[in-house]
């Protein structure tokens, strides 16, 4: 009897281990459902999937990859997982058809919506140079770059851009549009700051460098030290007499040796004034007479010196 008993209740624990299997064998599939399955045939036109449920999924050559020289017995093995989206519940043959591209695609929205949400930044390759700006394959979304946005500066021009990598962030991400746009300019930017934040933290007040005016304004001359900084020279400190403009002394690309005279806020003062504040050395040399025959002689005064006159 207690035999018996312990034999019951192996096989309810037995039913009970399947039961999550057998639902899921039940379960109504429906289009647009994306499923995961373990690929367990492949042959030139399509791939067959075990679906863990009462009928099989079928993935054809087209809509597995974009490419049309795809070989699906190169790109896929038997044992892979895939995801893909239900296209049809029947195929007409009792399988299930299958998309990976539509999941694929379905999947990339849904990250970049959530880029755009949090801000974060993408890796990209600029694959193409189009009117007004460039594109870039993102999980199989063409996304477009304008040419205002590729850069902190102005793009001059875009075709030097073919071909390079740069980090962007989703600005827009409109998935029934199928309109994605990118920025490169934000995060650029962000870098380009970093980078002048970390130059000017070497720079120490009362070091001398040498460097170049890149632009002049009314108000003094911006300068670009040989470390990479860039200070103003305010037109109070480019020279010890009043000047009417910086541009009447200075000019740009000109190379100047300047002083730095405050580190303040992230911003380098300079000064060429400054270095002119330095203070003559007294000339203690004893002035030296010199005649024509070549002897050396000291003054009038030091000659009479000591002669007593009647």
């Amino acid at each position: 009897m207690e035999e018996q008993e312990v034999m019951l209740e192996e096989q309810t624990e037995t039913m009970d281990d399947y039961k999550e299997a057998i639902d899921a064998s039940f379960r109504s599939v429906e289009e647009g459902d994306i499923l995961t399955g373990t690929v367990i045939g492949v042959d030139e036109d399509a791939i067959t999937v075990d679906l863990q449920s009462y009928t099989e999924g079928i993935i054809t050559k087209e809509h597995y990859s974009n490419d049309p020289d795809c070989v699906l017995k190169d790109e896929v093995q038997v044992g892979a997982e895939l995801t893909a989206t239900v296209l049809r519940a029947d195929d007409g043959h009792g399988h299930v058809l299958l998309s990976r591209k539509a999941a694929n695609d379905a999947m990339a929205w849904d990250r970049m919506e959530q880029c755009l949400e949090d801000r974060t930044p993408i890796a990209v390759r600029i694959d193409g140079i189009v009117k007004g700006g460039a594109v870039a394959n993102v999980d199989g979304i063409r996304g477009f770059i304008p040419a205002s946005k590729l850069d902190t500066s102005y793009v001059e021009n875009l075709e030097d851009w073919l071909g390079r990598e740069l980090s962007v962030q989703v600005v827009t991400a409109d998935r029934e549009a199928k309109k994605l746009v990118l920025s490169a300019r934000e995060l650029a930017y962000a870098k380009e700051m970093e980078e002048r934040q970390r130059k000017i933290a070497a720079c120490e007040v009362g070091a001398v460098s040498e460097g170049v005016v890149e632009t002049i304004q009314n108000y003094g001359a911006f300068v670009k030290l040989d470390n990479g900084a860039t200070g103003l020279l305010h037109v109070s400190q480019i020279s010890d007499k009043r000047i009417k403009s910086p541009a009447a002394v200075l000019s740009e690309g000109q190379r100047i040796t300047v002083k730095i005279i405050a580190v303040k806020d992230g911003k380098l003062s300079l000064s060429m004034k400054a270095l002119l504040d330095v203070a003559e050395p007294e000339d203690t040399e004893e002035h030296v007479e010199y005649v024509e025959e070549g002897q050396a002689a000291t003054s009038l005064g030091a000659l009479l010196k000591g002669i007593k006159l009647n």
